[in-house]
């Protein structure tokens, strides 16, 4: 009971946007916005933002898939750590949009009861499995992190400051799960998980 009270917990912020991020925000160090924006710009980086939040929720749904899913106490840690991790991103995106006049998506229900589908059918098929599933998805996340780098103004310090704090992390999730005995997943998996990015990430930019 204590464990379904607390996955629920863990569902219900990430939904809601309600996070406890235990590290500072990256962009804390940096200047508040200084109007360098224009309203275009604002918009676009705010999409891009919104996307990243998504990416979060569904990060949180997956590894408490995962996690409870797990046949080996090490990997149940280790999937722990890393959603704890990934829920610094949550919060750190989460105020970036506020700080931009916007919101998160309004599906992030949904996308947070597919990817725990998602993360639950990946932990059942073993813990190699599982921990290969972590590293390709985290390879994608840094290709799709790098590409919004790309597109950021040149005046957004604060969103670039958190996204490139974000890719470090993921990158290190990455290794630590192929390290830990995650198997490379077959090539027609690896495109349907890219194709599912992709309608992912068109609907959250403006949903």
């Amino acid at each position: 009971m204590d464990t379904l009270i607390r996955e629920f917990d863990v569902a219900l912020r990430a939904i809601a946007g309600v996070t406890r991020a235990e590290r500072a925000n990256p962009a804390a160090r940096l200047a508040p916005d200084d109007g360098g924006l224009d309203e275009q710009e604002r918009r676009h980086v705010a999409g891009l933002m919104r996307i990243n939040h998504v990416g979060e929720v569904c990060a949180q749904a997956l590894y408490q898939a995962q996690k409870l899913t797990a046949h080996t106490p090490q990997v149940r840690a280790q999937m722990d750590q890393a959603a704890r991790e990934e829920e610094d991103h949550l919060g750190w995106c989460a105020e970036r949009l506020r700080e931009l006049g916007s919101r998160t998506s309004l599906l992030n229900p949904l996308w947070y009861a597919g990817a725990f589908a998602i993360g639950w059918v990946a932990g059942r098929a073993g813990d190699r499995v599982s921990l290969g599933f972590v590293s390709e998805t985290e390879s994608q996340v840094e290709q799709h992190l790098d590409g919004h780098l790309g597109q950021l103004p040149a005046a957004d310090q604060r969103s670039r400051a958190i996204l490139e704090q974000m890719r470090d992390d993921e990158v290190r999730h990455g290794a630590t799960a192929r390290e830990a005995g995650g198997i490379a997943l077959p090539a027609p998996v690896r495109a349907m998980m890219r194709a599912a990015s992709r309608v992912m990430t068109t609907a959250a930019y403006r949903i």
